[in-house]
Protein backbone atom coordinates (compact mmCIF):
# COMPACT_ATOMS: atom_id res chain seq x y z
CA UNK A 1 0.00 0.00 0.00
CA UNK A 2 1.42 3.38 -0.97
CA UNK A 3 1.54 6.41 1.31
CA UNK A 4 -1.05 8.23 -0.81
CA UNK A 5 -3.73 5.52 -0.41
CA UNK A 6 -7.14 7.12 0.14
CA UNK A 7 -8.63 6.57 3.58
CA UNK A 8 -12.39 7.14 3.93
CA UNK A 9 -13.47 9.64 6.56
CA UNK A 10 -16.85 9.31 8.24
CA UNK A 11 -18.46 12.74 8.47
CA UNK A 12 -21.65 14.22 9.88
CA UNK A 13 -23.51 17.21 8.49
CA UNK A 14 -23.71 20.32 10.63
CA UNK A 15 -26.83 20.57 12.74
CA UNK A 16 -28.29 23.79 11.32
CA UNK A 17 -31.31 25.13 13.20
CA UNK A 18 -32.02 21.70 14.65
CA UNK A 19 -32.16 20.12 11.18
CA UNK A 20 -29.88 17.16 10.61
CA UNK A 21 -30.45 13.69 9.23
CA UNK A 22 -27.96 12.25 11.76
CA UNK A 23 -26.87 9.85 9.02
CA UNK A 24 -23.11 10.00 8.47
CA UNK A 25 -21.60 10.21 5.02
CA UNK A 26 -18.27 9.56 3.32
CA UNK A 27 -17.13 12.07 0.73
CA UNK A 28 -15.69 9.87 -2.03
CA UNK A 29 -13.19 11.45 -4.45
CA UNK A 30 -14.05 11.08 -8.14
CA UNK A 31 -11.13 8.72 -8.74
CA UNK A 32 -12.02 6.42 -5.80
CA UNK A 33 -14.82 4.00 -4.94
CA UNK A 34 -16.93 3.65 -1.84
CA UNK A 35 -15.40 0.93 0.35
CA UNK A 36 -17.29 -2.36 0.33
CA UNK A 37 -16.48 -2.89 4.00
CA UNK A 38 -15.57 -0.50 6.81
CA UNK A 39 -13.50 -1.41 9.84
CA UNK A 40 -14.28 0.75 12.86
CA UNK A 41 -12.89 0.50 16.37
CA UNK A 42 -15.31 0.90 19.24
CA UNK A 43 -13.48 2.74 22.01
CA UNK A 44 -14.64 2.57 25.63
CA UNK A 45 -13.01 3.60 28.86
CA UNK A 46 -12.63 0.55 31.12
CA UNK A 47 -13.00 2.49 34.37
CA UNK A 48 -9.40 1.69 35.22
CA UNK A 49 -6.43 4.06 35.07
CA UNK A 50 -2.73 3.77 34.44
CA UNK A 51 0.05 6.26 35.11
CA UNK A 52 0.86 8.64 32.26
CA UNK A 53 4.30 10.01 31.30
CA UNK A 54 4.18 12.56 34.11
CA UNK A 55 2.53 10.29 36.66
CA UNK A 56 -1.00 11.52 35.93
CA UNK A 57 -3.89 9.07 35.74
CA UNK A 58 -4.78 8.14 32.17
CA UNK A 59 -7.96 6.13 31.55
CA UNK A 60 -7.44 2.64 30.16
CA UNK A 61 -9.30 2.35 26.86
CA UNK A 62 -10.58 -0.92 25.45
CA UNK A 63 -10.85 -1.26 21.67
CA UNK A 64 -13.21 -3.66 19.89
CA UNK A 65 -13.00 -3.96 16.10
CA UNK A 66 -16.30 -3.91 14.17
CA UNK A 67 -16.84 -4.59 10.46
CA UNK A 68 -19.64 -3.05 8.40
CA UNK A 69 -20.39 -4.47 4.95
CA UNK A 70 -22.16 -2.81 2.02
CA UNK A 71 -25.58 -4.50 1.87
CA UNK A 72 -25.92 -3.89 -1.88
CA UNK A 73 -22.78 -5.98 -2.48
CA UNK A 74 -24.11 -8.73 -0.24
CA UNK A 75 -27.43 -8.63 -2.08
CA UNK A 76 -25.69 -9.08 -5.45
CA UNK A 77 -23.36 -11.80 -4.18
CA UNK A 78 -25.69 -13.95 -2.11
CA UNK A 79 -28.69 -16.03 -3.04
CA UNK A 80 -32.01 -14.57 -1.77
CA UNK A 81 -32.38 -17.05 1.12
CA UNK A 82 -28.88 -16.37 2.44
CA UNK A 83 -29.33 -12.63 2.00
CA UNK A 84 -32.55 -12.76 4.05
CA UNK A 85 -30.69 -14.77 6.73
CA UNK A 86 -28.11 -11.97 6.92
CA UNK A 87 -30.91 -9.37 7.13
CA UNK A 88 -32.58 -11.39 9.89
CA UNK A 89 -29.29 -11.63 11.85
CA UNK A 90 -29.12 -7.81 11.67
CA UNK A 91 -32.69 -7.45 12.96
CA UNK A 92 -34.16 -6.57 9.55
CA UNK A 93 -37.20 -8.05 7.85
CA UNK A 94 -36.86 -10.26 4.76
CA UNK A 95 -36.32 -8.13 1.65
CA UNK A 96 -39.69 -8.80 0.00
CA UNK A 97 -41.61 -7.98 3.19
CA UNK A 98 -39.61 -4.78 3.73
CA UNK A 99 -40.08 -3.77 0.09
CA UNK A 100 -43.87 -4.26 0.33
CA UNK A 101 -44.02 -2.08 3.46
CA UNK A 102 -41.82 0.54 1.79
CA UNK A 103 -44.09 0.59 -1.27
CA UNK A 104 -47.15 1.16 0.94
CA UNK A 105 -45.41 4.08 2.67
CA UNK A 106 -44.35 5.57 -0.68
CA UNK A 107 -47.88 5.17 -2.07
CA UNK A 108 -49.38 6.91 0.99
CA UNK A 109 -46.95 9.82 0.59
CA UNK A 110 -47.77 10.11 -3.12
CA UNK A 111 -51.51 10.15 -2.35
CA UNK A 112 -51.06 12.98 0.14
CA UNK A 113 -48.98 14.94 -2.36
CA UNK A 114 -51.48 14.36 -5.16
CA UNK A 115 -54.40 15.43 -2.94
CA UNK A 116 -52.82 18.84 -2.40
Amino acid sequence: MSDDHWVPEIMYEDDVEGLSSHIPFIQVPNDEQMPCILFIFESRESGEFEPGPEGEDIPVVELDLHQYADMSILRRGLDPLTYDLVRSALGLEPLLSAAEKGKKITDAIRQKIDSR
